[in-house]
């Protein structure tokens, strides 16, 4: 309780007493007590089985609980089933309590809508297709009242700004919920038809094996996220001078694909190709990651063989798809000069030219412990400078875009460890061109492009200032 807001336990309290109210008139309603007995437990036992089968809310018994009794009778049937399950987070009495309350409200509620369009008549004649309107005003009603409690208590006890608090939860939850309206009301059907109770329980089968199947996918792609976050913590324990780096080209990378209008499958192996994309690091001599001096040539092949190490390490992870293009592919350039086989163009898979861009970005506005970040206007500015050249000027141009539309505040870490301010917070302006407009120190700070004694001394395209830094992982000073 002490952890709770006292505006948050407020509004618990008043919630509370609006379920009671609508429970008063409970012991003055008429109603079929064993069927409220039979779906109070049928419900109690469903919320054990989706606690352990990670499921989720399940919602078929409640609402036909609203199909088919009056609202305080229906209202009833959330409670001992909340109450007795685990919230699972502190503090738990308060959290049982207010999910308790707020189903109660919200399965009265849809029962009262219910009865008002004549549902429960429609039910008991079989009444179809009319039988679907009361049903589905009451499943709207269901899904605003538990988006209206949540929002509230999302901006009082979590402290999300009033005008994002509610912003998408109704669109997310009326999709399932429907689903299990739908549920519900063949439950219903089927209890007040000849056959009776338990056909009607028959309907909860296949949402049982429905969960199942679910949770078994959820399990998988947590062991998925296992897995590449224990790549990336190798990575980062291995070359500490780019430690966090990983996770923000996933974030850019993840933007970029969004930006360009990517289906959300697409995004997110994407975001593990950025993620991963230095994973081959771990097949590199670490004194090379943090050598001081100059690389030799034959120090700097040895470099870059890392897309090569890291694509044979992540090729038989299977659930990657083209990210593993990615990792083997996002040190091309367009104009062919970049390795591991120096393609062109179209050549370099579309998600490779993603992270690339990603890869840049991160590498000029991260701070390490040898240099300060460089603000995000002059990165982006050297990114358009070399659109075209080294990057697909479509990439850069979403990321622009995206950054513009949600700004850049990822967590810096400095190489021990410690939490380093980023530069000042960034709203991406149109049109922005020329590095020397923003970069540090005005026309006359650094150039943007090092000396040849940045890429090993070989001579050819020059390579920016992000992309000799994310190669390497070391001092770019050390090598000019």
């Amino acid at each position: 309780m002490e952890a709770v807001a006292p505006r948050a336990r407020a509004y618990v309290v008043c919630a509370v007493l609006a379920a009671l109210a609508c429970l008063l008139p409970l012991p003055l309603t008429r109603t079929s007590w064993w069927a409220v007995a039979l779906l109070t437990g049928v419900y109690a036992g469903c919320r054990q089985f989706a606690r352990r089968s990670l499921v989720g809310p399940f919602y078929p018994v409640l609402l036909a609980a609203a199909f088919l009794l009056p609202p305080p009778a229906a209202a009833v049937v959330a409670l001992p089933g909340v109450l007795l399950a685990r919230a699972g987070r502190r503090p738990e009495g308060l959290r049982r309590i207010w999910r308790a309350a707020q189903l109660a409200l919200a399965v009265w509620t849809a029962a009262r809508v219910h009865g008002a369009l004549g549902g429960p008549d429609a039910v008991a004649g079989c009444d179809f297709p009319y039988v679907l309107l009361p049903a589905g005003a009451a499943v709207l009603a269901f899904c605003l009242v538990l988006t209206a409690l949540d929002g509230g208590v999302l901006a009082l006890a979590e402290h999300v700004p009033a005008r994002r608090a509610w912003q998408g939860l109704l669109a997310r939850s009326l999709a399932p919920v429907a689903v299990h309206g739908l549920a519900g009301l063949m439950m219903a059907v089927l209890w007040v038809s000849p056959y009776g109770p338990v056909a009607a329980l028959l309907v909860l089968l296949p949402m049982c094996v429905s969960g199942w199947v679910y949770a078994q996918y959820h399990r998988e792609r947590s062991a998925h996220r296992a897995t590449i976050r224990a790549l990336v913590q190798a990575v980062d324990i291995k070359d500490g001078y780019t430690r966090g780096h990983s996770e923000r080209v996933g974030q850019a990378s993840m933007l970029i694909a969004r930006e360009l209008g990517m289906d959300d499958e697409r995004v997110e192996v994407l975001r593990f190709a950025g993620i991963l994309h230095d994973v081959g690091k771990l097949g590199v001599p670490t004194r090379l990651l943090r050598k001081d001096g100059p690389l030799t040539p034959e120090e700097r092949r040895v470099i870059e063989l890392h897309p090569e190490y890291g694509h044979e390490m992540v090729r038989g992870i299977s659930f990657l798809g083209e990210a593993r293009s990615a990792i083997l592919h996002h040190h091309e350039r367009l104009d062919g000069g970049g390795y591991p086989y120096g393609l062109t163009g179209g050549q370099i898979p579309e998600c490779a030219r993603v992270v690339a861009v990603a890869d840049a970005f991160d590498a000029m506005t991260s701070t390490r412990s040898y240099r300060r970040a460089r603000p995000v206007a002059a990165a982006l500015a050297e990114l358009e400078r070399c659109a075209g050249t080294q990057f697909d000027p479509r990439m850069v141009t979403a990321l622009v875009g995206a950054l513009d539309r949600y700004g850049w505040h990822p967590a810096v870490t400095a190489q021990d460890g410690t939490p380093v301010a980023p530069p000042a917070p960034f709203r991406a302006v149109p049109g922005t061109s020329g590095p020397a407009s923003a970069a540090p120190g005005g026309a006359d700070g650094p150039p943007a492009v090092p000396s040849d004694a940045a890429s090993g001394g070989a001579s050819g395209p020059a390579v920016p200032y992000a992309a000799e830094d994310g190669d390497r992982g070391g001092r770019p000073e050390a090598r000019r």
